[in-house]
């Protein structure tokens, strides 16, 4: 029996393929099923092409033997087999591939996938087998060929005794050891599971004996007995769902699959099930989930679609095919057209996977348009769950994909009492308002009964509550909505006088400045200016940022980074026609002492108002004090 030793520099690049292209042990059995595949498709489109081949696909299928006491694998298949020549050109050069070129000798048929491109995949098996057997029988010959080795040095081709055409694959699985643990693989209920994985819709039978149990049928029924048997059992599903004609797949058969792939016991609230042929040909089964996982806002989550080509899933998140902003969307996308690298566990990035995801983004977007317009309940309950995601992504690179996910923003209106899209704000929109207002803030209750939004409210202007940290950053990422431009309430001018009234508060000002520089001087510090306002309505006091970033935005700085943080200049506006502030004024001339009590008073109400902790609330406690006690 003459040894021979594989084509290519064998040893050292079998080590590479084992150590370094194949990452993940367990993929070894995907990589077997699918050439078994290949073998199976190559009869049937022979038979397809030769009246004189009586076979059926029906009589077609795969079979997974598992011995435990000899430590063997062996995957059975009843297709085309090789010859003595074939098995060793395809086995015995390594980067030999039979099936990529059956592929090139035959013209696309509808029903043939041929999975094999590089002719690596059968030597991944080494990396669980200390060595691997293939006993195979070429289709309209008698005689079947052994071919055998350890995968270091080289391999023997005999002749073997084989009843029917086909090949079987026995791998001899390694020792445990520290590092590894090999014998999982011998396990029933492993084998199951990765054949689910993996291979659930090769389009042939995948098949297994396994253990089952049953009830003596003489035993007694208040005290029953079983027994245990074997029974032959198919572990893939064949034909998956997205593979199935719209209009044959109910809704039940949608949400099921859905619970039992991503393992989420809620409904999803849209199905998104697409077929698109051209250039570049996929089928997508998407989901729009309808609860955000525990950990979605989280460095752990892990975004992407499953992706199969020609029903063998490739990768389990594919992160290339799904938007930032869109990392929510559940699914499969499934696609003969993609080039994979060598291991098939990685794509390469090129043109084609550049074009499934701009597809799946447009299909996502169009379904959440349709959500937002006809089903406006299931539309809020989606943004709750992942209406901060689009945020982000809205203000994400700067805004690069801002008119992507703009038109889908929801934001809290305070003039309606419920959530509005910033189409509907602006055609609300009275006669005469030029911007649209919004204001940051943590509790909507609070806000609105600040004075800016009641100064805006007895326009008739409506104003957006925002209560997220990524808020405040949207209106300077879009910068305008159909031509009109935002302006944040809590530290922009309203723009709500007339040129008249401005006159008459500046004057009013001017007249008071002596004053206002007195209360200045006893707030010292705390405040950069002084100064008088005319949207305050019966409020007494507000409290206003110098720099133009609201006091929310500081808040967040604060969180995010306290070490690069700093505080706002600060600037407290009064309403010279309220009963407080006028006693405050009178003060200043009758009692200077209680005059800066009272600005003290006053600037902390201003401070608390404003959402703001105060400096030091002792100070403020003894001072509340001692005013009501009179000193």
């Amino acid at each position: 029996m003459e040894k021979k030793q594989f084509k290519a520099e064998s040893q050292r690049l079998l080590e590479m393929m084992i150590n370094s292209i194949y990452t993940h042990q367990e993929i070894f059995l995907r990589e077997i099923l699918s050439n078994a595949s290949d073998a199976l498709d190559k009869l049937a489109y022979t038979a397809l092409t030769d009246d004189r081949v009586g076979i059926n696909r029906s009589d077609l299928g795969i079979t997974i033997a598992v011995d435990k006491e000899a430590r063997t694998i062996t995957v059975s298949d009843n297709g085309i087999g090789m010859s003595r020549s074939e098995l060793e050109e395809n086995l015995g050069t390594i980067a030999k591939s039979g099936s990529l070129g059956f592929k090139k000798t035959m013209e696309k048929q509808e029903d043939i996938d041929i999975i094999g491109q590089f002719g690596v995949g059968f030597y991944s098996a080494f990396m669980v087998a200390g060595s691997v057997k293939v006993i195979s029988r070429k289709y309209g010959e008698d005689t079947a060929w052994q071919w055998e080795s350890d995968g270091t040095d080289g391999y023997t081709i005999t002749a073997a005794a084989k009843a029917a055409p086909g090949t079987d694959i026995i791998m001899k699985i390694k020792d445990d050891s520290e590092d590894n643990d090999y014998s999982q693989f011998l396990k029933e209920y492993r084998i199951r599971e990765l054949v689910r994985k993996y291979s659930d819709y090769i389009r042939y039978p995948i098949q297994m004996e396994v253990e089952k149990s049953r009830k003596k049928p003489e035993s007694p029924e208040d005290k029953p007995e079983y027994e245990t048997y074997r029974e032959m059992e198919t572990l893939n599903s064949m034909v998956p769902l997205w593979q199935r004609p719209k209009k044959d797949v109910t809704e039940e058969e949608y949400e099921t699959f859905y619970r039992e792939k991503f393992f989420d016991y809620t409904k999803p609230l849209r199905t998104i099930h697409t077929s698109v042929e051209g250039m570049v040909s996929f089928k997508a089964l998407l989901y729009i989930p309808g609860k955000a996982p525990y950990d979605y806002y989280t460095k752990d989550y892990k975004k992407g679609l499953q992706l199969y080509s020609s029903g063998v899933m490739i990768m389990e998140h594919c992160e290339d095919l799904l938007p930032e902003h869109f990392r929510f969307v559940r699914g499969i996308v499934d696609s003969q057209d993609l080039s994979l690298n060598i291991s098939r566990e990685m794509l390469q990035h090129n043109r084609q996977l550049t074009v499934i995801a701009r597809n799946i983004e447009k299909k996502i977007k169009s379904e959440l348009l349709s959500m937002l317009e006809n089903d406006r309940a299931a539309y809020e309950e989606f943004f709750a769950a992942f209406g901060r995601q689009l945020k982000y992504g809205t203000v994400d690179g700067y805004g690069a994909n801002k008119d992507k996910t703009a038109d889908l923003l929801l934001f809290f209106s305070h003039k309606e009492n419920k959530l509005v899209t910033l189409k509907e704000y602006v055609a609300a929109m009275p006669e005469g308002q030029e911007k649209i207002y919004y204001i940051p803030g943590e509790n909507k209750e609070h806000m609105g009964k600040l004075p800016q939004v009641q100064a805006l409210s007895r326009k008739g202007y409506d104003v957006l509550l925002c209560t997220e940290d990524v808020d405040e950053f949207i209106p300077q990422t879009l910068i305008t909505w159909e031509e009109k431009s935002f302006c944040n309430a809590a530290s922009e001018d309203l723009g709500l006088q007339t040129e008249e009234e401005k006159k008459a508060l500046e004057e009013k000002q001017e007249a008071l400045q002596g004053k206002l520089d007195f209360i200045k001087n006893a707030l010292g510090e705390r405040v950069k200016q002084v100064r008088l306002s005319a949207d305050l309505g019966e409020h007494p006091v507000n409290l206003a940022p110098e720099e133009g970033m609201s006091f929310e935005m500081e808040k967040y700085m604060k969180r995010m980074n306290p070490d690069m943080a700093f505080n706002l200049g600060r600037i407290l506006e009064l309403n010279a026609d309220n009963a407080a502030v006028q006693a405050l004024l009178d003060a200043v001339t009758a009692d200077p002492v209680k005059a800066a009590d009272y600005a003290k008073v006053l600037y902390s109400q201003a401070v608390l108002t404003a959402g703001l902790a105060l400096e030091d609330p002792a100070e403020y406690t003894a001072l509340i004090c001692r005013l009501i006690t009179g000193y």
